[in-house]
């Protein structure tokens, strides 16, 4: 694509204008044109190793530094991809934004945290009006609009640690069935039958998974879920507090207590302390997600884990996947879960 006699490329400098390196004097001195220097620059698999090494010799001999700005014109792209939360306040997405981080920037992509307090037509049409190139949705309902809006409008966008029904798009996501296989079977061994559950939002796919998961683990040992034993809150100590305590107060509350994720978790623990039960002799709790704070001594969390870091890898490899490669089949990267057994898990009292 040209623009008048300088080119969408070109950084040429204008009369008036000092001086500058560009990437045309890059290209005389490697010896190649000016297209294949911004290819090279940008990795590029189409050029050779070869021509790549000549051509970063050649722009460092010379001090030259690309304009983003170029770049984005040339290409179309802005080399900047969303991340769409909600709550920042949950510790799980301070744990992702890091591997999302690097592993874009190894890609050659920068990432975009973008915040939103409700997930409504307007959120897509901000994110759009941002200039990404593509977004990872880490808060999608459901039943949430955005994905429809995103799809409509063709921004790429890929599903972390949630789908959505309205629209089928790639995914990182988790399997619970087996983590919950395992701790199940732990509690129901050590005497457990009474059991409770604090799930996460209905309207999210991670907790109606995770529900689903549970609910078959127990029946595989005989046992059942009752509905006055479970509780759905928001993804936040402060909601898991207050729905523990509910449980609590229940004339036989349960024995063991599942929650939809360790930051519920944690509410559970600050629950039985308010209610001066004992974690693990009156109550034990069982989180999800494992985060590193999990394993503090002070919580030594009983919970089921995942590889959350190479979720979040894998997240930032399929945007990347879906910007560059728009026409390929949706693909699914699956994380299997397992139980990782800690202190805030016992017996029951006799």
């Amino acid at each position: 694509m040209h623009c008048g006699s300088r080119g969408l490329e070109s950084d040429e400098p204008v009369e008036g204008e000092s001086a500058v390196v560009t990437s045309r004097d890059v290209a005389r001195l490697a010896g190649v044109s000016q297209p294949t220097v911004s290819r090279a620059l940008r990795d590029d698999s189409r050029v050779s190793g070869e021509t790549k090494r000549r051509v970063r010799e050649a722009a460092q001999l010379l001090g030259y530094v690309p304009s983003e700005a170029g770049r984005a014109l040339s290409s179309g792209r802005t080399r900047r991809i969303g991340l769409l939360v909600t709550d920042l306040d949950n510790q799980f997405y301070s744990h992702i934004i890091a591997p999302v981080h690097r592993e874009l920037e190894r890609l050659g992509y920068q990432l975009m945290l973008h915040t939103e307090t409700a997930d409504n037509e307007t959120v897509a049409e901000r994110l759009i009006a941002n200039g990404l190139d593509g977004v990872l949705l880490a808060t999608s309902t459901v039943d949430s609009v955005a994905p429809l809006r995103l799809r409509d409008r063709g921004m790429p966008f890929v599903y972390f640690n949630r789908v959505g029904t309205l629209v089928g798009a790639d995914a990182a996501v988790v399997d619970p069935q087996k983590g919950y296989r395992e701790a199940v079977d732990h509690i129901v061994g050590l005497g457990h039958t009474r059991i409770g559950a604090v799930l996460g939002p209905a309207n999210t796919s991670t907790a109606q998974g995770r529900e689903a998961a549970l609910r078959a683990a127990l029946a595989a040992n005989g046992l059942i879920l009752p509905e006055a034993n479970v509780r759905r809150a928001p993804y936040s100590a402060a909601d898991g507090e207050a729905a523990a305590a509910e449980l609590f107060d229940l004339a036989e509350r349960p024995t063991a207590l599942f929650c939809g994720n360790d930051v519920v978790a944690y509410g559970a623990l600050n629950a039985a302390r308010r209610a001066g039960l004992s974690v693990p002799d009156d109550i034990s709790v069982i989180g999800f997600d494992d985060l590193p704070e999990a394993a503090w001594p002070i919580v030594d969390l009983t919970t089921i884990g995942y590889d959350i870091t190479g979720m979040a890898r894998a997240a930032a490899d399929l945007i990347v996947r879906r910007i560059e490669q728009p026409d390929a089949p949706n693909d699914e990267s699956r994380f299997d879960s397992s139980f990782v057994e800690r202190s805030t898990v016992a017996p029951p009292r006799a």
